[in-house]
C-alpha cells in the first residue's frame, strides 16, 4: 500500500509521496495531482524521488497540476520528509537535492517532535525590474512584489488576481506578494499564487523574493552581520526569515529559514 504523507511549511501545505521504490507516473498527470489536493486540501503535492546528482530528487506539482517551478516550502519540507523517511541517517543535517531550478543545500537546524526548523539555499537572483508599481523578479518561480501601506488590509484574492492575469506577465503569469514593513522592522507579506489560484498562508519563493525586493528599493534588513542581511517575515500563521549577499544588482548566497510540520500520513 502506498502512503500520502501531509506536510505544512509555515502553513503552505502539501502532499508528499516517496517515489523512490514505487511508480508514481500516475501522480504527475494533471487530473490526478489536482484530486489529490482537493481531496486533502493542500496547496501542491510533491515526489521523492531518487537522484543520481544529489541525495534524492524534488518534482513538485501546484494544486491544479502544474509543475516546472520551484517551491521554497516545499523545498524545506521535503528535506525534512527525506528525514523522516530515511534517504540519510536519520537526523543528518545537511542534505543536497535537485530540482526543476538546479541543486539545492539545506540543513536541518533543529528538531521539536514532528517540527523541524529547515534553512534551505535558494537560486540566486541576477535581477530585480521595476514594473506596474512594483517589483518583478525570479526566485525559482515568477513573483510581483507590491509593497502597500498595510498588507492586512489588502484584498490579496481580488487585487493579487488582477495582477496574475495581467497582460503583462504573459503567458506564464506571476505569483502576487503584497508586503508592508511592521514596527519592529520585520516584513508582512501575503502571497496570492498562481496554480492555487488563491492566497495561501505562505509562499517560501514568494517571502524569498519579497525580502530581496525590499532590500532593492531600500527598506532596511532586519539584521545585518558583515556583508549578509536577514529580513524576518511574517507570514499568515508563521514567521520565517530570509538572509543573503547582495552582489551589485544581484543578490547572492540566498536562504530561507523557518518551521516544517508533518500532519500525518495517509494509506492509499
Amino acid at each position: 500500500m502506498l502512503k500520502f504523507y501531509r506536510y505544512s511549511g509555515a502553513g503552505n501545505t502539501f502532499v508528499v509521496i516517496d517515489g523512490r521504490t514505487t511508480d508514481a507516473a500516475r501522480f504527475k498527470k494533471k487530473e490526478v495531482v489536482h484530486a489529490l489536493c482537493l481531496q486533502h486540501g493542500t496547496d501542491g503535492l510533491m515526489i521523492l524521488e531518487n537522484s543520481d546528482k544529489a541525495d534524492f530528487r524534488m518534482d513538485y506539482f501546484n494544486s491544479d497540476g502544474s509543475g516546472g517551478m520551484m517551491c521554497g516550502n516545499g523545498g524545506r519540507c521535503i528535506v525534512a520528509f527525506a528525514d523522516v523517511v530515511g534517504v540519510k541517517p536519520f537526523h543528518t543535517k545537511e542534505y543536497c537535492f535537485e530540482t526543476s531550478d538546479g541543486l539545492h543545500h539545506a540543513e536541518i537546524l533543529s528538531h521539536l517532535g514532528e517540527c523541524k526548523i529547515v534553512r534551505l539555499e535558494m537560486k540566486d537572483v541576477d535581477e530585480v525590474k521595476p514594473l506596474s508599481g512594483g517589483f518583478f523578479l525570479d526566485t525559482g518561480t515568477r513573483h510581483f512584489v507590491k509593497f502597500v501601506e498595510d498588507a492586512d488590509a489588502v484584498d490579496v484574492e481580488a487585487e493579487g488576481r488582477e495582477f496574475r492575469w495581467n497582460g503583462i506577465f504573459a503567458p506564464q503569469g506571476v505569483n502576487v506578494n503584497f508586503v508592508s514593513r511592521c514596527a519592529d522592522g520585520s516584513l508582512r507579506v501575503r502571497t496570492f499564487e498562481k496554480g492555487v489560484e488563491a492566497e495561501t498562508q505562505a509562499c517560501g519563493t514568494g517571502i524569498t523574493a519579497s525580502a530581496i525586493a525590499a532590500c532593492f528599493s531600500g527598506i532596511p534588513a532586519t539584521c545585518t552581520d558583515g556583508e549578509v542581511m536577514t529580513y524576518d517575515i511574517r507570514a499568515n500563521c508563521d514567521s520565517l526569515s530570509v538572509d543573503f549577499r547582495r552582489s551589485g544588482d544581484g543578490f547572492t548566497a540566498v536562504h530561507l529559514t523557518g518551521p516544517t510540520l508533518n500532519l500525518g500520513d495517509l494509506v492509499e
